[in-house]
Parts: C-alpha cells; structure tokens; sequence
C-alpha cells in the first residue's frame, strides 16, 4: 500500500506539467488566433509580405502538390479499377476516383504537403527572428509582430490553400484517367462517371476543409516559431513541434470536417 502511494506521488507531477504544456498550448494559441484575426479586420496590411508568402505557400508548393495528388489518384483508380472492372463496374470507376479525391484526398495532400513544406519553413523563420532577438527589435520600433509576420501569412494561407486543394483534385482526376485507359475504361467513361456521382457540393466541401486546415498549419506554425527559444536547438524542436502538432491537429479536423459535411449525404 505504501509502495501504491509513492507510485501514484510520482506521477502525478507528471500528469500535472503534461496537463499544463497542453493548456499553455492552448491559451498561446488562442491568444495569437483572436490577435490574428484582429489584426486582420482593422490592422493595417503589410501587401509586399502578402505577395511574397502567397508565392511561397502557393506557387512554389504547387509542383509537388500535383505530383503527389497524381500518383494518389493513380493508385485509388489502380484498386478500384482493378476490382470493380472483375464484376462489370467499370463504369463507376471514375466516380469514385473523383469523390475519394475531392472529399478527401486533395484537402489532406494539401494539407501535408504544405505543412511539411511551408509550415516548418515558417517556425524555423520566425523562431530564428525570435532567438537573435529581431522580435525584440520589431517591437522596440513599434511595429507589431502579428501585424508584420503573422497576418501576412495567414491571409496568404487563406487564400492559397483552397487554390493548391483544386489543383490537387485536378491532377488527382487526371492521374486516374490515365490508369483507367489501361483498364480500357474509355475517357468518356471515366468522364461520365464523375459527372454522375460527384456533386458540387462534395467540391466545395473539400475546399472548406482546406480552410480550416490553412488556419491550423499557419497559426501553429507561427506559434511554435514566436515561442522557440534555447538557440539553435530550440529552433529545431520548434520547427518538429510546428510540423507535428499540425499534421496531428490537421487528421482531427478531418474527422470532425468529414463528419459535418458529408456524413449524412
């Protein structure tokens, strides 16, 4: 019985520091969100930042979104050709294909993608300002650090990510439609198909959800970035805290996205 309680003391500092790194999480999250999103509505923009991040999370990211989204679409029309050809459903192969990539497919490529691309580019970025102390100086000057660095990122993230998600789903319809030939699934077919099962809404819906994904990868990326510290080391552990805790973050929207939005059509 003794051996029980100096068992349970030891944990429970231990349950007590994870419970509060969660919840400073937490708060230091939320705090920079409704900071972001002041700044956003009434702050004053800083455009050439805005340009240069909505090239870097956009057209730069654009390459490997399309070849990644074409190879998975490749491989989905591979199986369900495959199988459904066997039992005379060759017809429906298109169509799955297309709602497996609008649904979900392209919104978490996207996702993935970015966050190992950009998201860590940006915790690295903004915890290198923060150790050699240029945060400091911003505000030294007056100039407020979610203005300059965290707004401009997320305005570009806002608008980006919806626009990497279609081409994804684009190159993710056309991979498939090159496999499908090889099962001899005519173009008009495989066409036919998607325009038969897939409905705009299962489009927009996976355009929301890159929305919300853009929100979570921006705004914990910034987050890690402004709170690294411990020199260079701490800058690592912050741009694998930013990369991890997004893709994390990212498959729990997901459920709770899917859930909303397409489990009962």
């Amino acid at each position: 019985m003794r051996e029980e309680l100096v068992w349970q003391d030891e944990e429970a500092p231990q349950r007590a520091s994870v419970a509060g790194v969660v919840l400073e999480f937490i708060g230091g999250l939320t705090l920079l969100l409704v900071a972001s999103v002041r700044g956003l509505l009434a702050g004053r923009k800083e455009w050439r930042e805005m340009l240069h991040q909505m090239a870097f999370i956009g057209a730069t990211s654009a390459p490997i979104v399309v070849l990644t989204s074409a190879f998975t679409g490749a491989v989905i029309t591979l199986y369900s050709a495959s199988l459904l050809v066997r039992v005379g459903g060759g017809s429906f192969v298109g169509g799955a294909t297309a709602l497996a990539m609008a649904r979900e497919l392209a919104p978490i490529l996207t996702g993935i993608m970015v966050t190992a691309r950009c998201g860590s580019a940006i915790a690295a970025q903004l915890g290198t300002m923060k150790i050699t102390e240029q945060i400091d100086a911003l505000r030294a000057l007056a100039v407020s650090p979610v203005q300059y660095l965290v707004v401009p990122r997320l305005i570009a993230g806002l608008l980006m990510f919806p626009l990497l998600g279609a081409i994804a789903n684009f190159a993710g319809v056309l991979g498939g439609g090159v496999v499908a030939t090889a099962f001899e699934i005519s173009p008009f077919t495989y066409l036919r198909s998607i325009q038969l099962f897939v409905e705009p809404f299962d489009f927009i819906g996976g355009l929301i959800k890159t929305l919300v994904f853009a929100l979570i990868i921006i705004m914990v990326s910034c987050h890690q970035g402004l709170s690294a510290r411990g020199g260079a080391v701490g800058v690592g552990h912050a741009t694998t805290r930013a990369v991890v805790l997004s893709m994390v973050l990212v498959f729990i929207a997901n459920y709770f996205l899917a859930d909303a939005l397409f489990a009962r059509r």
